[in-house]
């Protein structure tokens, strides 16, 4: 029997981190337990109201968050508060497929689009990597705001 995941991220600003991967992903902030976010709402708002609301002091606030697929396909990105910074390079990161099926410089001119969108974001562009076939179809490294390592690919 196969197993869901859930990409957990230590973090200084869960709050922020999530709201950057949701962006990136095209995910969604997952309202609090009950509720439904309004068009337009803001999720981190209605999780403020809802802390609030259940006593949980505000130094606890961004002490966690998360960024779910609205579709349900991929996996949920878990954020967690920790006092400690990033100190070497990640030993697991994530493959953003933002070129599925395009080869050469078609490809190669979605992930340079796709980079600019996230460096917009927050993000670092670390660096391209061209293609070399058969065994490579070229990707772009990055890192998001708080210099955890990811592939454009």
């Amino acid at each position: 029997m196969s197993r869901t995941i859930q990409v957990t991220f230590d973090a200084h600003d869960p709050e922020a981190l999530s709201r950057f991967w949701a962006d990136a992903m095209g995910y969604a902030i997952p309202p609090p337990p009950g509720r439904e976010l309004e068009e337009g709402q803001d999720p981190f708002e209605a999780w403020h109201d809802f802390l609030r609301g259940n006593g949980v002091p505000e130094s606890e606030w961004n002490a966690a968050s998360a960024a779910e697929d609205p579709d349900g396909d991929g996996p949920r990105l878990f954020f967690q508060r920790v006092p400690e910074g990033k100190t070497a390079k990640n030993r697991v990161h994530l493959d953003v497929r933002a070129a599925p099926g395009l080869q050469g410089e078609e490809r190669m001119a979605a992930l340079e689009a796709e980079c600019e969108r996230l460096v917009a974001l927050g993000a670092a562009r670390v660096e391209r990597h061209e293609p070399a076939p058969p065994m490579s179809a070229g990707h772009i490294v990055m890192t998001d705001p708080e210099g955890n390592e990811f592939c454009l690919d």
